[in-house]
C-alpha cells in the first residue's frame, strides 16, 4: 500500500441476499466501520437490493457499487441496467468486467471496453477487473493476458478519466476456491498493470492508480496483502457477506 493512495475495499455480494438480508446486512455493518476515516468503503448489492442498502447507509462512510451496466443509454435490452438507473439508485461506483462476468456471460475486452466508457460518460466510477485462469497462467501467458485486458479495457479512455478508474487484480484461479495468490505474486501482477498503465499514459498517472487484490481475501491475509508497495486495496466476495468480518478487513491494521 502506498501512502499517496487512500485504500478501497469493496464487498461484491454478488447473487446473495435479498433487499430484506442486505438492509439488515448493512446495518449491521455501518457502526462496525464508523470510525473508518482514511479508507473508501465500497458495497456492491445484487440490482433488487440496491434501494435498500442505498437507503440504509445514507449519509454514512459507505459508498454503492453497481455489479455490472449496459453502455446503451436506454432501450430495448431486455434483463439490462443502464448508467442512468444506477445513478438514480445512488450508485457511484460500478463493477465491470468480473471474471464471473467474462466466464459465464460472454463479456469480452471490448464489451468491457464499451461499459468502462459508458460509466465514465455518465459519471460512475468504475472498477475494472482484470484477471488470468490457472492454465493461462501455467502456460506462461500471464503477461500477456493481463497486458491485453488491461490494454483491451482501457482502450480510447483519455487521461484525464484515469483518476477515477480502479483496477481490481483477480486471478480467477484464486475466486471462491480458497486458493489465493501470495502476497508476492499478486503484488507481481499489480506491478506489472502499473507498468502496463505507465506505458499506455505516463509514471504520474500509473502512480496515483488504485488497484485491489480479488481472490479469497480474509481477515486473516488482508494485512499482509495490504502491506504491499502496489496493491491498494481489496474486492472481496465470500467474507463481505458476514458484517463482522467484512468489518475486520476494512479496519486492517
Amino acid at each position: 500500500m502506498h501512502p499517496k493512495r487512500r485504500p478501497i475495499l469493496a464487498g461484491n455480494w454478488k447473487m446473495n441476499m435479498t433487499a430484506t438480508q442486505a438492509r439488515e446486512l448493512a446495518s449491521k455493518l455501518i457502526p462496525l466501520v464508523a470510525n473508518v476515516k482514511e479508507r473508501d468503503i465500497v458495497l456492491s448489492p445484487p440490482f433488487t437490493s440496491t434501494a435498500a442498502v442505498a437507503e440504509t447507509v445514507k449519509g454514512t462512510n459507505i459508498s454503492l457499487a453497481a455489479q455490472n451496466l449496459h453502455w446503451e443509454d436506454k432501450g430495448a435490452f431486455t434483463g439490462e441496467i443502464s448508467a442512468d438507473m444506477l445513478l438514480d439508485l445512488g450508485c457511484k461506483y460500478v463493477i465491470i468486467g468480473h471474471s464471473e462476468r467474462r466466464q459465464y456471460f460472454g463479456e469480452t475486452d471490448e464489451t468491457v471496453n464499451k461499459k468502462v466508457k459508458q460509466a465514465l460518460k455518465k459519471g460512475l466510477l468504475p472498477i475494472l477487473c482484470v484477471g488470468e485462469t490457472l492454465a493461462e497462467r501455467d502456460a506462461g501467458k500471464l503477461n500477456d493476458i493481463i497486458s491485453r485486458q488491461v490494454t483491451g479495457g482501457l482502450k480510447d479512455i483519455q487521461a484525464s478519466d484515469m483518476q477515477k478508474v480502479v483496477i481490481a487484480y483477480e486471478p480467477v484461479w484464486a475466486i471462491g476456491t480458497g486458493k489465493t495468490a501470495t502476497p508476492g505474486q499478486a503484488n507481481e501482477v499489480h506491478a506489472l498493470i502499473r507498468q502496463k498503465v505507465k506505458a499506455l499514459y505516463s509514471p504520474d498517472l500509473a502512480e496515483g492508480l488504485r488497484i485491489q487484490y480479488g481472490g479469497s481475501v480474509t481477515p486473516e491475509n488482508v494485512s499482509v496483502l495490504m502491506a504491499m508497495p502496489d496493491i491498494d486495496g481489496a474486492l472481496v466476495g465470500g467474507a463481505s457477506l458476514k458484517p463482522e468480518s467484512f468489518a475486520a478487513l476494512v479496519n486492517f491494521k
